[in-house]
């Protein structure tokens, strides 16, 4: 059964996490792609590169944020997904944000990082608008017992499709 993460539940999954995905639309296109992120709140912190994803945010900033977890040994699963607007940073609340960002993922010590790219680093943000979380818990008793419902499915329908009883 499918059940709502209310939004503490919401608040410490994305404060656990580390990679979502930003989905973005501009142009009659849309792409998804994988980010490292710092969740504070209201807000998912990210720095990346200049490139295709911060072209069409800036052409569209309403974006969508998923991350998701999946226990392969039980089947059980949950989700977030964030609906809301992207924010360029510069200035003191980029080195805010980057602040956030060198604390989760590197101890607290800054890197030059690989600047090999030629590229602009940019740092931004997405303001929530609107959060919402779901999770399945099942059990591996229960995802067993899933598993052999479908097998026996599978082979009533082999038979049937075959002619037989």
């Amino acid at each position: 059964m499918i059940a709502e993460l209310d939004e503490h539940e919401i608040d410490a999954f994305l404060r656990r996490c580390v990679i979502g995905r930003i989905g973005c639309h501009a142009d009659g296109h849309t792409y998804v792609v994988p980010v490292v992120y710092v969740w504070e709140g209201e807000c998912l912190y990210v720095q990346s590169i200049e490139g295709r994803k911060v072209r069409m945010m800036r052409a569209n900033p309403q974006v969508v944020f998923e991350v998701d977890e999946y226990e392969s040994d039980s089947g059980s699963w949950q989700s977030v997904i964030v609906e809301g607007v992207y924010e360029e940073l510069e200035g003191s609340r980029a080195e805010a944000a980057l602040t956030l960002l060198v604390r989760r993922f590197f101890g607290g010590k800054r890197t030059d990082g690989d600047r090999s790219t030629g590229r602009r680093p940019v740092t931004f943000r997405i303001r929530a608008t609107r959060t919402t979380g779901r999770r399945v818990t099942r059990t591996v008793t229960a995802r067993a017992v899933t598993r052999l419902g479908i097998a026996i499915n599978r082979r009533r329908a082999r038979r049937s499709a075959a002619g037989g009883s």
